[in-house]
């Protein structure tokens, strides 16, 4: 059983003449840190004693591939990951999460088709970045989490923002701070970093059907690549670094801030921004950046 530092703290900072709030749940646990550690909650503090090996699959730089990688070997479990393809770039080079979890030992097989273990005994099957039911396990803690902070500071109506992935932290975030306490005007915020806008609405609706529980979807104008370098994305990056003194991930942060200053409206009330980890995989990203725009200074 691995205990996470929880609750995570909670700092004002100062951004582009913005005053906001920052759930520091990167500092969480330096394998189970932001989403991972509370999607993976569940996992963490309850035993299986049938189960002999973990399999699951995305890409060969996923943060929740590194965290599963761990819990594997903290449990004696073997651990199998399927991926698409990997670079042979990355292949010859290892680094960042893919380096990680090959030090863990993770098995690393090709992606040919629709896999089929989901219901093969000794095997935990986890879906890609762990967008499961038992995720609102450990996210209805962090929902308590705010909501203590909220009352504490005798702040009535709050806003919060995170970037979505598979958005399933954001939804269960906002399903929970309704169910747990619906008398507090607390809405959650997200924006899609993989796929559009209809994307991430099918994701919350494979989860969860009553949209009374779904996150508001923000959105920029222009269409966004999931993975795809943009300068801004890493302008933005290495302000938020000067200005906050704070590391963010590189994959999702970039856009999820660009997407909240976009939107000023939602900045009006009290704002509480999560930050979810991430930053092993920014090795791998970094690199990728500093080549491409060499002439932009840290």
């Amino acid at each position: 059983m691995i205990t996470l530092f929880s609750p995570s703290p909670v700092e004002q900072i100062s951004f582009d003449n913005y005053t906001l709030f920052l759930k520091r749940d990167d500092l969480l646990h330096p394998d189970f840190s932001g989403n991972k550690a509370r999607k993976f909650h569940y996992f963490l503090q309850n035993d299986f004693p049938d189960i002999k090996k973990i399999v699951s699959y995305g890409s060969a730089q996923s943060n929740a591939m590194y965290s599963l990688s761990v819990l594997a070997k903290m449990r004696g479990w073997e651990f199998e990951y399927y991926v698409d393809h990997v670079a042979e770039y990355l292949k010859e080079n290892p680094h960042g999460n893919y380096k990680a979890a090959l030090e863990n030992h993770t098995i690393f097989q090709m992606r040919n088709e629709e896999l089929g273990m989901r219901n093969e005994e000794a095997v935990l099957f986890i879906e890609e970045g762990g967008r499961q039911k038992e995720a609102e396990f450990g996210i209805e803690i962090l929902a308590q989490e705010i909501l203590d902070w909220q009352k504490e500071k005798g702040i009535e109506a709050l806003n919060i923002f995170l970037p979505s992935g598979t958005g399933t932290t954001a939804l269960f975030l906002q399903k929970s701070l309704l169910t747990l306490d619906a008398s507090r005007f607390t809405h959650v915020y997200t924006c899609a970093c993989v796929g559009d806008d209809a994307y991430l609405k099918k994701q919350f609706f494979e989860l969860e059907e009553d949209e009374k529980y779904h996150p508001c979807i923000l959105s920029l104008e222009k269409k966004h690549h999931f993975g795809k370098l943009y300068r801004d994305n890493y302008e933005i990056w290495l302000k938020l670094q000067q200005q906050t003194g704070v590391v963010f991930d590189l994959l999702y942060d970039p856009l999820g801030w660009r997407t909240l200053l976009a939107h000023p409206e939602v900045m009006s009330k009290p704002t509480l921004y999560i930050h979810q980890g991430g930053v092993l995989g920014n090795e791998s990203m970094l690199l990728r950046y500093e080549r491409k725009y060499k002439n932009i200074e840290n």
